[in-house]
């Protein structure tokens, strides 16, 4: 049997024994392809202290897959000409949180310690989907709060670990999000605050004075790994690898340049540092997280187990422009950024045949997306008196979904935090989809509560769910391309 990775194939390009300066929640396989990377580039130029402490806060199958290894992992880059691999060494190791909660406490409160890196996705932050302020009727955050046991969640580790490190006359550690949330900085920061207000007001002020949290804006396609590409590594390279993950060439980091205590240069390893990274997840999340989440369903629906499969599908790549279309609208002109040659980058990765980027994994947590991806464009768009069908078909494919069913009638289970509310919403309405339409509209969490009084918007909503139940996914998609009607 080959060697495992790490076994005898340690060979980084920079001294992995220096001290760990970063922190990482959610070590998953977007971690891995992105921000680990630039990590692994940096201290390969030479810079020192930045080697990862990695962590998850549920699962141990990360730390069962790296730790073996070494922290060691295989990246392959996929396109249409190939694939290039590549070891990265920036990851010392994986904690898991349940299992070891003193130790993470202790790697986030050591001095060393400058920077915690967080991919959580949206639901790790537990803030409410309709206000984005901490939800402190959680169960997880209530149980936090109460201090009876170790932490769980994101901010309660946060929390208690800023205050040992004021305890002990340290500094605070610079937090940044690197999830697909909008203003994430400001978000994470508001959290943390109000978690740390509920028991310690003293030290909520010190966070807010003394911490920082910028934004940030990060993109790079990560699909799922499978057991045939674990098998696919190990035929061609001389190592068994179970950490491998695969991504597509392009890769995009945008970092607001607000830290605290000593700071990465991340310039130099192909960060985009600036003042404000708002316009850019503004149009990442309008264009590419909006066209994903849209063809997610759409794809998933009409039996496209691939994205890449759906965007070849009759009307598909037609409907994709019709939403950016729609989407551009929303967005101001700002400096660096070019909306058309964005539009065809994107359409390049959608269109990728290698990375395998499966419809049912983008479809997750739809609940926790569904407002910045595709509401908030709607709503932008009806300020400016314009209609939204194309927006509007994205919504009635994520309602489409809510059902749990598939066109030919098998089951299937809705990942999602809320996804007790809207199924319990669709069994309200008794397969009629305009009261379907209205029971999920009236989800706060997700729709706030301006929608409610949107006749339009919900008769789109409506109209589109109806279109998807009695013709289909991909009948109603190739009709609409072709006329901008549902029917």
């Amino acid at each position: 049997m080959k060697p495992r990775l790490g076994s005898r194939l340690n060979t980084p390009a920079y001294d992995r024994s220096q001290a760990v300066g970063v922190v990482h929640l959610g070590t998953g396989a977007f971690h891995r392809a992105h921000q680990a990377v630039y990590f692994d580039t940096l201290m390969a130029q030479g810079e020192t202290g930045w080697m990862i402490q990695g962590a998850s806060l549920r699962s141990d199958a990360i730390a069962k897959q790296l730790n073996p290894q070494g922290g060691l992992y295989t990246m392959v880059v996929q396109d249409g000409s190939g694939e290039t691999d590549q070891i990265i060494s920036s990851i010392k190791n994986v904690l898991v949180a349940p299992q070891q909660p003193a130790a993470l406490l202790s790697a986030l409160a050591h001095a060393d310690t400058q920077l915690v890196t967080l991919t959580v996705t949206e639901k790790g932050y537990h803030l409410d989907p309709a206000s984005g302020a901490l939800n402190l009727d959680d169960p997880l955050i209530r149980a936090d709060l109460s201090g009876q046991s170790a932490p769980r969640t994101a901010p309660g580790f946060l929390v208690s670990a800023l205050k040992a490190r004021r305890d002990k006359g340290l500094t605070p550690f610079t937090i940044l999000s690197c999830d697909n949330l909008p203003h994430n900085g400001v978000l994470t920061c508001s959290a943390i605050c109000e978690f740390a207000r509920q028991s310690d007001p003293a030290l909520a002020d010190w966070i807010e004075k003394e911490a920082a949290f910028p934004s940030s804006m990060v993109d790079r396609i990560v699909p799922a790994t499978t057991d045939a590409d674990l098998k696919a590594l190990a035929t061609r390279l001389p190592y068994r690898d179970e950490g491998m993950v695969k991504t597509e060439p392009f890769t995009q980091w945008v970092v607001e340049d607000n830290f605290c205590g000593r700071r990465p240069a991340l310039e130099t390893a192909g960060v985009t540092m600036t003042k404000t990274v708002a316009d850019w997840e503004h149009a990442k999340l309008r264009l590419l997280n909006g066209a994903h989440s849209a063809l997610a369903y759409l794809g998933s629906l009409a039996g496209h187990e691939y994205v890449d499969q759906a965007m070849g599908a009759p009307g598909f790549e037609r409907f994709v422009d019709m939403l950016w279309d729609e989407a551009v609208t929303t967005l101001k002109p700002f400096a660096g950024f070019d909306a058309d040659a964005y539009r065809g980058e994107l359409k390049d990765r959608f269109c990728n045949p290698s990375l395998k980027h499966r419809t049912f994994q983008i479809a997750m947590d739809g609940s926790q997306k569904l407002p910045q991806r595709l509401l908030g464009a709607i709503r932008d768009r009806r300020a400016q008196g314009l209609t939204s069908p194309a927006l509007s078909l994205g919504v009635g494919a994520w309602m489409r979904w809510q059902y749990a069913q598939d066109e030919h009638g098998q089951s299937f289970v809705v990942d999602d935090p809320l996804a007790h509310m809207t199924q319990e919403a669709v069994r309200s309405a008794d397969g009629n989809p305009v009261q379907t339409a209205k029971a999920l509209v009236n989800i706060e969490d997700i729709f706030a509560t301006d929608f409610k009084d949107d006749v339009h918007s919900t008769t789109a909503f409506s109209d589109a769910l109806s279109a998807l139940l009695n013709a289909g996914a991909a009948q109603t998609v190739q009709s609409f391309a072709e006329t901008g009607s549902y029917s």
